[in-house]
């Protein structure tokens, strides 16, 4: 039991130093990294800018409705939400989200490709599989993921002006001012380098639990769920690591 997860990252281990080598064709290595932007990025816009507006206009109302005092700056709603959105969901948790969406997809479709015995036919004919199919998911979703938190950070201050502008719990003043109340860049920064090393994570480690499977159909959805389960738990960790190296 003890040497399963050690055994397990030496896998991982190896299977990244095969993945981060020189493609042999670079030709072929950058239409496959624009294809996976499309897919594993560009397709999930749709979600992202959903699941943040209403996130955005739902954090709006409770923070309105729990801290309302004739003590509190009204601005304080427009403030706090724009620290929840900067800090943590539109970068972890919005990875989180992307964990269940993008994860499932990679480890899915590796895994399929190791079952119909694809992936020995790439070795047989001499391509490094992993370089192959891997590298361009995980450059492709490092180099997409600021973007996708850009939209999300966006569409959940519309999500709050919405709330302001068609509920009326609160002044739109008040909400842009409190948006705009002692705004520090380096927080979107924070943002972006917390994304980026989640892309990595949901990446790599969907990659990993597709790449290494073993059995039929069965274990391909099996996969998927190991992968969406591994990522959450180390992006959670990776969060909790990164929040104290880059705010503390």
């Amino acid at each position: 039991m003890i040497l399963k997860p050690i055994s397990t990252f030496g896998q991982y281990i190896i299977l990244m130093g095969r993945t981060f080598s020189r493609p042999d064709r670079m030709r072929m290595f950058f239409k496959q990294y624009l294809n996976e932007m499309v897919s594993l990025g560009i397709n999930s816009i749709g979600i992202v800018l959903l699941i943040s507006f209403f996130i955005g206009a739902v954090i709006t109302i409770q923070i309105k409705l729990n801290i309302q005092s004739p003590w509190m700056p009204r601005f304080v709603v427009g403030y706090t939400t724009r620290e929840i959105m900067l800090l943590e969901f539109s970068s972890s948790i919005m990875c989180l989200i992307l964990a269940g969406k993008v994860g499932s997809n990679i480890a899915s479709e590796i895994g399929t490709m190791r079952v119909t015995q694809q992936i020995d036919a790439l070795e047989i004919m001499g391509v490094n599989p992993a370089n192959y199919l891997i590298f361009p998911k995980i450059i492709a979703l490092m180099t997409v993921i600021p973007f996708l938190v850009i939209f999300s950070i966006f569409a959940g201050i519309i999500g709050a002006f919405f709330t302001c502008w068609f509920g009326g719990i609160l002044n739109v003043e008040d909400l842009e001012y409190g948006l705009q109340y002692s705004f520090q860049e380096w927080f979107i920064w924070c943002s972006f380098i917390k994304s980026i090393f989640f892309a990595f994570i949901i990446a790599s480690v969907s990659a990993y639990f597709g790449y290494n499977i073993e059995g039929g159909s069965i274990a391909v959805g099996k996969a998927s769920t190991d992968s969406v389960v591994m990522s959450s738990v180390l992006i959670l960790f990776s969060d909790l690591v990164l929040t104290q190296l880059l705010m503390g």
